[in-house]
C-alpha cells in the first residue's frame, strides 16, 4: 500500500515555518510521510537561510552535515574521498553542492554522486538544482523550501529541479519579510506591555499570532509603531541561534537567519484591525501580512 502512495505522490505543500524546532519537527514530518526507506537520491533546493539544513537534520538524525547552517564544514568531502580512495565507508552522504564546488569541479561532483547512488548509497544533496542538469538520474525525493515546503516525488518525466527552484526562489523574499515583520510586531507588542503569544501559524504572506486570553491592545498603534521601524531602515542581523539585532536593539528569534537586511525591506505590511476568535481552538488571532497581501474573510464575515 505504501508503494502505491508514493508512487501517486504528485505534490505536497507546507508553509515554510520559520523557528528551529519548528523546522526539525517539519523535518521529522515529512521522512515518516513521504521517505521511502530505498531510496538513494534525495535532493533540497532553496536559497541559502532558508532552514535545508534544519529540515535535513529532522529527516535524517545523526547524519554529519558537511556544511550546515552553523558553518562546521566537513574536509575533505566524505563522499568525494570514498569514491577516490574506491570504498564506500557510510550508507548516507551529505552534499552540499554549492559550497563544494569551491573545492572539487562539477564533473568529479556529479561522477562521485552517481557512483554512489548506483552502489546502493543514499546521498542527500542540497542545492541539488545545482547538479540536476549534469546529471543522468533526477533524485527520487524532491524537496523545495522558500517561503513554503514542496515536496514531490519526481519521475524521469519531471518534475524537475528547475521547475521547483523557480517556484521557491520567487517566494523566499516572502518568507524572510514575514518573520523580520513577525519579529516587529512582537518587539512592539512587548513595549505595550502585552504577554508572548501562545502559540504561533502561518497563512500566505503572513502570520498569525496565537493567544488563550485575548490581549488589551490597540491593534491600531501596534501597527503604527511597525510601521515607523520599517520606514527607519534599521539593519536586522544574526546575533546568536536565539536572538537577532535589529538596529541597537537585541530581540529574541526561534530563526535567527531567515530574515531580511533591512527594516525596510519589509514591503506592504498590514495588520487586520480587529483580532478573531477561532470557533474551533479558541483561540484568539491576531494576523499581519506582507506584500499588500490580502485575507478573505474570516468566520463568514
Amino acid at each position: 500500500m505504501k508503494a502505491v502512495l508514493y508512487q501517486n505522490l504528485k505534490e505536497a505543500v507546507y508553509f515554510a515555518p520559520r523557528g528551529k524546532e519548528r523546522l526539525l519537527s517539519l523535518g521529522y514530518h515529512l521522512a515518516q510521510r513521504y521517505l521511502n526507506p530505498k531510496d538513494r537520491l534525495i535532493g533540497f533546493i532553496g536559497l541559502a537561510g532558508t532552514g535545508k539544513s534544519l529540515l535535513i537534520r529532522g529527516m535524517f538524525p545523526g547524519l554529519e552535515l558537511t556544511n550546515d547552517d552553523e558553518n562546521v564544514n566537513v574536509r575533505p568531502l566524505p563522499l568525494v574521498r570514498d569514491v577516490r580512495e574506491g570504498s564506500f565507508r557510510s550508507h548516507t552522504y551529505h552534499v552540499d553542492a554549492h559550497f563544494e564546488l569551491a573545492f572539487v569541479t562539477l564533473t568529479e561532483l556529479v561522477e562521485a554522486v552517481e557512483a554512489a547512488v548506483l552502489a546502493g548509497r543514499r546521498v542527500v544533496v542540497e542545492h541539488f538544482d545545482i547538479l540536476a542538469p549534469a546529471l543522468s538520474m533526477n533524485a527520487e525525493l524532491l524537496v523545495g523550501v522558500g517561503e513554503e515546503v514542496i515536496v514531490t516525488r519526481p519521475t524521469i518525466f519531471g518534475p524537475r529541479a528547475g521547475e521547483i527552484a523557480a517556484r521557491v526562489f520567487a517566494s523566499t523574499r516572502y518568507r524572510k519579510m514575514v518573520h523580520t515583520a513577525e519579529d516587529l510586531t512582537a518587539l512592539v507588542l512587548t513595549d505595550l506591555g502585552v504577554p508572548a503569544p501562545n502559540f504561533h501559524s502561518d497563512i500566505s504572506h503572513g502570520f498569525i499570532l496565537e493567544y488563550v486570553e485575548k490581549p488589551e491592545v490597540d491593534l491600531g498603534e501596534v501597527e503604527r509603531r511597525v510601521k515607523e521601524y520599517i520606514a527607519a531602515d534599521l539593519p536586522v542581523t544574526y546575533h546568536d541561534e536565539a536572538h537577532i539585532q535589529i538596529g541597537e536593539r537585541i530581540f529574541p528569534c526561534t530563526g535567527p537567519r531567515i530574515h531580511v537586511a533591512r527594516t525596510g525591506d519589509v514591503q506592504g505590511f498590514a495588520l487586520m484591525n480587529e483580532m478573531y476568535l477561532d470557533p474551533l481552538s479558541r483561540l484568539y488571532l491576531l494576523v499581519g501580512t506582507v506584500g499588500g497581501a490580502e485575507i478573505g474573510k474570516i468566520g463568514g464575515r
